[in-house]
């Protein structure tokens, strides 16, 4: 498999600005088009990889892969897309394995599982509304990812034995 990355160029007048609590939060999709969330996270053509906050989001690349692709029983193939996504907070796909999902999931990475192919720019406006809203505690925590751990009353239950 052959692998090529794709970045913007950052500079200190492109980045997103956040004055909330929680920072920046990188969301991947798997796609075929870059348009839209159109794959099979194993089958993916491209893994598109965006920066998310209350505020705002951005893109930040595209890895995209070559070669056999198709569903084969080759669990090795996954091992480059884990890579890439392995500082992402949610994976959005059309679809995914079970040891896919499995394997995405012990890299504390959320999948979401889109029912038809989505737009990922309505994904993505859709997403940075819930995070500016009242975003759900799951969302809190992967919003969270890669930060140091904060106990939050509010979103844990205390429980006695």
């Amino acid at each position: 498999m052959h692998i090529r990355q794709l970045s913007l160029v950052k500079c200190a007048s492109n980045l997103i600005p956040s004055s909330r609590p929680g920072g920046i939060m990188k969301v991947a999709f798997a796609t075929q088009d870059l348009k839209r969330v159109d794959a099979h996270f194993g089958w993916a053509k491209n893994i598109a990889i965006y920066e998310v906050t209350p505020d705002g989001h951005q893109f930040v690349t595209v890895i995209q892969f070559d070669g056999e692709l198709a569903e084969d029983g080759n669990e090795d193939k996954l091992a480059p897309k884990l890579d890439a996504i392995k500082d992402c907070a949610i994976l959005y796909v059309a679809a995914i394995g079970g040891s896919g999902a499995a394997r995405v999931i012990a890299l504390k990475i959320h999948p979401i599982k889109v029912n038809e192919p989505e737009v990922i720019s309505d994904i993505l406006n859709k997403l940075q509304g819930v995070l500016r809203d009242a975003p759900p505690p799951w969302l809190k925590k992967a919003l969270r990812k890669g930060q140091e751990s904060i106990f939050d009353f509010d979103e844990e239950e205390l429980s006695h034995a």
